[in-house]
């Protein structure tokens, strides 16, 4: 990004800062094609129309990357990404516990354990979704 771009985008993120509700919502509509939901704040529009100006002076991000987010926003799983070497770490009911992941499943204390809904089941006492759990899913 060039100095003169620099520039630009910063004066198009100061122009969005000063925005009323009204000029958000037409911002918005110009930016997406349509009105925003009702709910949502003219600070909260504001950070998304700053996202998408500096996303489109960026060069966007990558098809991975849209493709995790349109998974996230409906609501699907994402594919474990934790990886042989990585820790997780939860805290339960005033407890903090850590996980590693090994090549063949997960250490806890010492104990080897096949699944993380496994040891979520021995944390909790009922069923969980391991992963869920964890923050990996």
């Amino acid at each position: 990004m060039t100095a003169q771009q620099n520039d630009e985008v910063s004066i198009l993120i100061s122009e969005i800062e000063a925005l009323d509700r009204a000029s958000c919502l037409e911002q918005w509509r110009e930016a997406f094609g349509c009105s925003p939901p009702k709910y949502l704040s003219p600070q909260f529009m504001k950070r998304v129309l700053i996202w998408e100006t500096q996303n489109r002076a960026l060069g966007g991000v990558s098809v991975k990357t849209t493709r995790r987010l349109k998974q996230i926003a409906a609501g699907k799983a994402l594919p474990t990404t934790a990886k042989p070497g990585s820790h997780l770490v939860r805290e339960w009911n005033g407890r903090t516990y850590q996980v590693e992941v090994v090549e063949r499943g997960y250490v806890m204390d010492g104990k080897s354990w096949r699944s993380l809904s496994a040891i979520a089941k021995h944390i909790t006492g009922a069923h969980w979704s391991g992963p869920r759990f964890f923050g990996v899913q």
